[in-house]
């Protein structure tokens, strides 16, 4: 979950322009993980068979445990659209990303990630990593186009270090940030996540969810969890994630899991 400003701002004040849409912007995220609510019944799909949780910012899927060390997946870059009656001129976007904590545990997020948006027509792919409290940055070396196949990876080192990697398997490119001796969050290891997030902006002072842009179906696959014991986990057991509406009246988001997939579905 990331608090990003709209087109042309970051923390910064609303005049400054910023060329990137979406993680040049990005300078904190929410403070919330999941807004649970209770007035909507989803129906449940695939092997998970349970309850579905929902979330305002959050969809995919969550696994629960103890010293997670590397989550993983791969999954391919979306060909994105305006949604059904949206307008060109507005900023559309989302982001899919893996990640260790920030559902049970809120001190510290280790995560990697690929923002997408579009705007008067113009289809943007914007790299990332973060580890929270801090901010989020932008990886630089890397590209990505509709239909590439892209691997994200962090593998946690200790509660204040570890490694974020992003790998386009169709370009044969890769990129990684290492993070040491983080001061101001540690990790507790106890989430090991695969979302698609509708993340949140500042605009003219006031915080609210980006317009959500119609991602079609992020899959990830190849996704697992390894533990500091060398076990490896899978999603399959995964606390599910929907995306909800501002109001609670509509899901946004249809989430299936499996031994070795997350994928999210728009609409």
């Amino acid at each position: 979950m990331k608090l990003t400003t709209a087109f042309v701002a970051g923390l910064l004040s609303a005049s400054t322009v910023i060329a990137a849409p979406g993680t040049a912007m990005r300078r904190k995220r929410a403070e919330a993980a999941i807004a649970a609510t209770t007035n909507v019944t989803a129906v449940v799909h695939g092997p998970e068979n349970k309850q579905v949780s929902y979330s305002n910012n959050w969809a995919g899927g969550v696994v629960e445990g103890s010293g997670f060390k590397t989550v993983t997946g791969t999954f391919t870059i979306p060909k994105i659209t305006v949604p059904s009656g949206g307008s060109s001129r507005t900023l559309y976007s989302a982001s899919a990303w893996v990640g260790i904590d920030g559902y049970s545990c809120s001190s510290a997020i280790l995560q990697t990630g690929v923002d997408f948006s579009i705007q008067n027509g113009v289809v943007t792919y914007d790299s990332w990593y973060e580890w929270y409290p801090d901010y989020a940055y932008d990886f630089t070396g890397i590209s990505f186009s509709a239909g590439d196949s892209v691997t994200v990876t962090v593998t946690a080192s200790s509660k204040t270090g570890g490694v974020a990697t992003i790998k386009n398997n169709s370009k044969g490119t890769s990129v990684s940030h290492t993070f040491t001796g983080q001061t101001e969050g540690s990790l507790c290891q106890t989430d090991a996540e695969w979302i698609v997030e509708d993340f949140t902006q500042i605009q003219n002072g006031q915080e609210s969810l980006v317009p959500l842009v119609n991602f079609g179906t992020v899959t990830f696959t190849g996704a697992s969890a390894t533990t500091n014991s060398g076990s490896k986990v899978g999603p399959a057991s995964a606390d599910v994630i929907d995306l909800i509406s501002a109001n609670g009246k509509t899901v946004l988001t249809d989430v299936t899991v499996g031994s070795s997939t997350v994928s999210v579905v728009y609409g």
